[in-house]
């Protein structure tokens, strides 16, 4: 950025201030919240986590520094539930990703599969073809379960459940399932992904490290203190 574009004091100050005035209306949102999913709390984080960005741009642009805080951004957090309280149906939407690992595990399923249906085998001679066998001799749930059997590799997943005041029209959604999902009926919502194992093997050897040097620190803690007892050498010997 430009010296001529970079934002004066006076800004960095009262989007500091702002700060302020956000984490003051927050607090005192969530002294005086009415229940878990209160939306005043809710416009209040988002307000905040607004005001901290806006401050940790024009602090970066004007004096190359950022804050210590990571505020996750409105769009990472559901929005608060403004469904039926006593939903009449609901919708569960569910995705989870593969990763071919094995493809010719996965082609000698599908022959097999083939081969007990008695059919001539034409899908199964491609990893295309044999995933379409798959999926359609076996149950999502029970492919989850036996993924590694099939030469899969598990991904990312994901779970929604929405509640709705009614069921919805045959072959309404199927052309976009996800999209049509409204977030303010999402009941609640599961993910699971390699990120947060990766988060947790991180900190686990970070831990690791730490001990393993408490550790050799407190063998060598011994020593030194009978070196400590040792009569000093005669120089003349």
């Amino acid at each position: 950025m430009s010296d001529a574009a970079q934002p004066t004091a006076a800004e960095v100050r009262a989007a500091a201030e702002a700060v302020k005035t956000a984490l003051d209306r927050h607090l005192a949102a969530v002294e005086r919240r009415s229940g878990e999913d209160d939306p005043a709390v809710h416009e209040a984080f988002n307000q905040l986590a607004a005001a901290a960005e806006a401050y940790d741009e024009l602090l970066y642009d004007r004096y190359d520094e950022v804050t210590p805080f990571e505020i996750p951004g409105a769009e990472e957090a559901l929005p608060p539930y403004t469904g039926p309280e006593e939903p009449s149906a609901l919708s569960v939407l569910i995705r989870r990703d593969y990763a071919v690992a094995e493809p010719q595990r996965l082609l000698a399923h599908a022959r097999r599969i083939e081969a007990a249906d008695d059919e001539e085998a034409v899908a199964s001679g491609t990893v295309h073809g044999a995933l379409g066998l798959l999926f359609g001799e076996f149950e999502p749930d029970e492919i989850a379960s036996r993924h590694k059997e099939f030469g899969l590799e598990e991904g990312d997943s994901t779970l929604w459940v929405t509640a709705s005041d009614e069921p919805a029209e045959p072959g309404e959604w199927l052309e976009a399932p996800f999209e049509q999902a409204d977030p303010q009926r999402i009941v609640c919502r599961f993910d699971v992904s390699a990120v947060f194992d990766d988060d947790l093997e991180d900190a686990d050897e970070d831990d690791l490290e730490d001990d393993l040097e408490d550790d050799l620190e407190d063998e060598l803690d011994p020593v030194l203190d009978e070196d400590e007892d040792l009569d000093p050498l005669d120089a003349d010997r």
